[in-house]
Parts: C-alpha cells; structure tokens; sequence
C-alpha cells in the first residue's frame, strides 16, 4: 500500500497541481449497487483516451 500512495503523492503536473493522498484504514461496504437511474444522474464526461476509466466529475445538472 506505501508503494501506491507514494506512487499517487508524487504526481504532478506540468502547470504545478500535485497530489495529496492518505490511507482511511477502515473496512468499507462491498457490493452496493447504484440503479441505472442513479446512474444517469451523475454528470460523467469520458476522456478521449481510455474514457471507461478516465472521467471528469462535473456538477449535477438541474432537470426540472
């Protein structure tokens, strides 16, 4: 796990963002499903590139 977090606390990037990371060592819930339509609700952009892994988290669109 050190080798993963340090992996994550040494990136950068070209215009200066770094990254901060720490392990919560606590035990999580597994197997929770999210419905499709829960699903459709979160504003997910797929990058060019590997898009099924790679996305952006963009804030939740208003649908009235």
């Amino acid at each position: 796990m050190d080798k993963i977090l340090n992996f994550i606390r040494t990136t950068k990037t070209e215009s200066g963002l770094t990254v901060s990371a720490y392990l919560i060592p606590e035990d999580y819930d597994t197997g929770i499903k999210i419905s499709d339509p829960e699903m459709r609700q979160l504003n997910l952009v797929p990058d060019d590139i590997l898009g099924r892994w790679n996305y952006t988290v963009r804030p939740a669109q208003n649908v009235n």
